[in-house]
C-alpha cells in the first residue's frame, strides 16, 4: 500500500481537523487538494466517509463506505461505516444494515462498536433476545461501565434501557 507524505499528509489532518469541529464543507475543500492517485487509499476513503456522514449525503457516504469496505476488509470501521450509511440510505434501513454488519463478528468478535451496533439493530428488529446477548457481550469486550453509559442514552436501545441498568 502507498505510503501518504507530505503534502497530502498535511491535507488528510487538516480535514480530520475541519471534521472535528464539525465543518464537513472546509474539510472537503482540505481532502480535494490530496493528490487524486490516492483517494481510493483507504486511510483517503476513511476521511471521505466521514465528510459525507457529516454532510448526512448518505449516498455519497455508502457509496465511498462500500469501496472502503472493498480495499479495507481488515479495518472494522469500514465495516461500521458501511452499515452505518446502508441504514440511512433510501432502499437501505435497519435490516439492510444488520445484515451487512454481521460478517464483522465474526471477523471483530472483540469490537465492541460491532456487537454494540448490531445489538441496537436487533433491538429496533424488536429481536430483543439477540439484542440482549449483543450487548452483553459488547459489555463484556469493552469498558462495561462506558458501554452502559452509552446504551443508557442510547434511542435504538430505549427498549432495553430497563434491562440495561441493572447489568
Amino acid at each position: 500500500m502507498t505510503k501518504i507524505s507530505h503534502p497530502d499528509l498535511h491535507f488528510i489532518n487538516s480535514a480530520e481537523g475541519w471534521l472535528l469541529l464539525g465543518r464537513p464543507e472546509e474539510a472537503l475543500h482540505e481532502l480535494e487538494q490530496v493528490n487524486p492517485d490516492l483517494w481510493q487509499h483507504p486511510d483517503v476513503l476513511d476521511v471521505r466517509y466521514s465528510i459525507h456522514a457529516g454532510q448526512r449525503n448518505w449516498e455519497m457516504a455508502l457509496a465511498v463506505a462500500r469501496e472502503f469496505r472493498h480495499r479495507s476488509p481488515d479495518r472494522v470501521g469500514a465495516w461500521l461505516d458501511y452499515a452505518y450509511a446502508l441504514r440511512r440510505v433510501s432502499g437501505g434501513g435497519i435490516q439492510a444494515a444488520w445484515r451487512a454488519l454481521q460478517p464483522a463478528l465474526k471477523n471483530f468478535p472483540r469490537e465492541v462498536m460491532v456487537a454494540y451496533n448490531l445489538s441496537c439493530y436487533a433491538c429496533q428488529m424488536e429481536q430483543m433476545d439477540e439484542a440482549r446477548k449483543l450487548i452483553t457481550h459488547a459489555m463484556e469486550v469493552g469498558n462495561r461501565q462506558q458501554i452502559k453509559s452509552q446504551a443508557l442514552e442510547d434511542d435504538d436501545l430505549k427498549a432495553l434501557w430497563k434491562e440495561i441498568a441493572v447489568l
